[in-house]
């Protein structure tokens, strides 16, 4: 027999038994296993001294390789019986192939049974010792457990409470004991019932109920409770509903954390939150939220009003006598506010030396000044702090409106600001909400807040209005004039935002951007109509002679444009040069040394002393509007004298004059007369686009070869 028989026949009983018996062998795996066993079976079938035990052996070995299976036997002595005394054939050394394959067999048979019944012995043993061991861990994980749980009881730092299904107390640890004040003894005479707290809500028993009942296993709230002496704890409750082994409700348990500390803590913080610390009266949060109440009720027919109150010269008191003062003038005040208001009303410190009082369900705007009349009263009176006397007086904004018209922004920004037109009244008053008054404040403070932002987004532009020489009407110069081209209340003129601009410092970015429109437009202009393109002039804000970069910015926008200085004019009013003998006069020294036009705006209109206009680096003065109206006038004559004596002083002092607000012929010729240089004013042309100057210039010089598109 080869060793190909061999491998053969090892795949033929691999067939035969494999599925047999629960091996993780593949078929490949199991015959290569069986062909070791095969080769002994040879082995033992051919050898000289015949010793059948060696199948009883490969019988155990089966068994120990996990082939246990009842067909697994059965195949394999089938297989061995039937096909290996034929593969074996005769043999020179061994004549009897068939006896001994048959007692191999047999041999095999009996070491299978004996191995299997051994490994069944072994298992049931196995399995029983596993049973008690797992009985006796059992036992020892139970005691283990309770005495767990009974330690975790006693010294847990929660309190732990066990009852009945009816209510009944069983069991209660030490620390339910220590904070409640009562014996283990004593609370096992309590019920649950007993432990209702009059402000309960129903809520909190119909939960109970539900669990006792099996509806939930378990729930979690805040609740009080009162201790054995009377005192209150506030408490973390958890209670759960423990089942029996059939699911049914059997007790219940209570875990219970004492939070008393942290409860006073947080009605304190939340006091602080909602509270001004120096006067103890509300805060801003808190008329923020009781306002968003208000207005979140029922509107129907309900009104609502608020004093906002601001202190006249408080400033004054911190500056001159010290905070200290100042805060024990603003307890005082508090002390009066409250004083002077009803129920209901609420009184809060919005911050520094501003209060408001907040009444609701006022049956109209009397109910208000009334109250706002009282604090004026009570503000009269002075107030002694330490050994200082000191009168302080209040200016007070009043709106009372109906809940339905408004709402908790816009009445707390109307009250703030009718408070400010009431101090910009004089002070010491009560101001009343004045829808339109209030509609123009509110838009200052919008073209204010967003001014910046337009310029960034490119809503502004530049205008402008030509510039004539009286003598033969021709133009000369262009004044450059901005607009604002507003998303929401349209083109807006310069007198609706230069005063915001200049209040706000916006005048500074402003004056910047149209000096580089205007300086940019003059080199357009240059470049299409060379010599007879006009120089343009543009307006100078006091607030931007101060500037440290004004030269700086002027010099580098002259170069970014390549434009001559002599094609710019700074046009300043006599405001700006009263406000500093020094500052302005060096700035303007410098931009007049470097060529830059400078013109003196609105002239007459103010106190300038005439002979100091020899000090001013000027080019030009352009009198005041006003001196137009005068021409018009029954004295006309006389204002023609006067302004006949302006223009020779000026041209005395090398200086052109200029007429503004030219509206008639008849204004013309007097200005002319009266030794004018220029002038400008609707007669000749309104403030237009720079196409209209273009279309102007065309006119002006019909002989130039203009290109427009060069």
């Amino acid at each position: 027999m080869t060793a190909a028989d061999h491998e053969a026949f090892a795949r033929r009983w691999a067939e035969a038994i494999v599925g047999t018996s629960y091996v993780s062998m593949g078929r490949r795996v199991l015959a290569k296993h069986l062909l070791g066993l095969t080769q002994r079976l040879v082995d033992a079938t051919l050898a000289e001294e015949f010793d059948p035990s060696v199948g009883r052996q490969i019988g155990v070995d089966m068994v120990a390789a996990h082939f246990t299976g009842t067909e697994t036997l059965r195949g394999t002595l089938a297989l061995i019986s039937e096909e290996l005394p034929g593969l074996l054939g005769s043999n020179p050394h061994c004549t009897d192939v068939p006896r001994r394959v048959a007692q191999l067999a047999a041999s095999m048979a009996a070491g299978y049974a004996g191995a299997l019944r051994e490994r069944s012995l072994d298992e049931q043993d196995a399995v029983y010792r596993a049973g008690l061991r797992a009985r006796r861990q059992a036992e020892q994980a139970l005691a283990a457990s309770e005495t767990k749980f009974r330690a975790m009881f006693t010294e847990a730092a929660i309190g732990i409470g066990i009852g009945d299904l009816a209510g009944n107390i069983t069991d209660a640890n030490p620390a339910l004991q220590r904070m409640f004040g009562y014996s283990l003894e004593e609370f096992t005479r309590l019920n649950v019932s007993a432990m209702v707290h009059p402000e309960d809500a129903s809520s909190v028993w119909q939960t109970y109920a539900e669990l006792i009942r099996g509806g939930r296993d378990h729930f979690r709230m805040e609740k009080r409770f009162y201790r054995s002496d009377g005192g209150e704890i506030w408490t973390n409750l958890t209670v759960s509903l423990v089942r029996d082994e059939n699911n049914e409700p059997a007790y219940q348990v209570a875990m219970l954390e004492d939070v008393s500390e942290r409860r006073l803590l947080q009605a304190k913080l939340e006091h602080q939150a909602y509270h001004d610390p120096l006067t103890l009266l509300a805060n801003r949060q808190l008329v923020t939220e009781r306002l968003a109440q208000i207005f979140a009720e029922s509107a129907v027919g309900r009104r609502v009003g608020l004093c906002f109150l601001d202190l006249d010269g408080f400033k004054v008191v911190n500056d001159s006598l010290g905070h200290h003062v100042g805060d024990q003038l603003l307890k005082t005040v508090a002390a009066r506010l409250t004083r002077c208001c009803c129920a209901g009303e609420l009184v809060a410190r919005m911050g520094g030396d501003e209060f408001v009082i907040v009444v609701e369900g006022t049956a109209g705007e009397q109910d208000v000044v009334t109250l706002a009349d009282r604090v004026l009263a009570a503000m009269a009176e002075p107030i002694r702090v330490g050994k200082h006397q000191l009168r302080v007086t209040a200016s007070i904004g009043v709106v009372e409106r109906p809940v339905v018209d408004t709402n908790p922004e816009d009445l707390l920004q109307a009250a703030d600001i009718t408070m400010y037109r009431a101090k910009a009244d004089g002070k010491a008053r009560y101001a009343i909400f004045d829808r339109i008054r209030n509609d123009s404040e509110v838009l200052r403070f919008t073209l204010s807040a967003t001014m910046l932002a337009a310029i960034e987004r490119d809503e502004f532009f530049v205008e402008y209005q030509p510039l004539f020489r009286l003598q033969d009407r021709s133009l000369i110069g262009v004044e450059a004039l901005v607009r604002w081209r507003h998303p929401t209340f349209g083109v807006l003129g310069p007198e609706r935002f230069i005063d915001l601009a200049e209040e706000s410092g916006s005048i500074v970015q402003l004056g910047r951007w149209v000096l580089g429109q205007a300086c940019e437009q003059a080199r357009a202009w240059g470049d299409s109509f060379g010599a007879a393109a006009p120089f343009v002039s543009v307006n100078l804000a006091p607030r931007q002679l101060h500037e440290p970069a004004l030269v700086a910015d002027i010099t580098e926008i002259l170069a970014d444009n390549h434009l001559e200085p002599a094609s710019l004019q700074l046009e300043l009013t006599e405001q700006a040069l009263l406000s500093d003998a020094d500052g302005p006069l060096t700035v303007l020294t410098k931009l007049h040394g470097m060529g830059v036009r400078i013109a003196l705006d609105d002239f007459g209109t103010g106190y300038w002393n005439i002979p100091d206009l020899r000090r001013l680096p000027l080019h030009e003065l352009k009198l005041a509007g006003s001196f137009a109206e005068g021409l018009q006038s029954p004295s006309a004559l006389v204002d023609q004298r006067i302004v006949a004596a302006l223009a020779d002083l000026a041209h005395a002092l090398g200086l052109t004059v200029t007429a503004e607000g030219i509206e008639t012929p008849e204004q013309f010729g007097r200005f002319r007369t009266a030794g004018c240089d220029t002038g400008q004013g609707s007669l000749f042309a309104p403030p237009g686009a720079p196409e209209q100057i273009e279309h102007l210039l065309r006119a002006c010089h019909p002989l130039c070869d203009i290109s427009t598109e060069a």
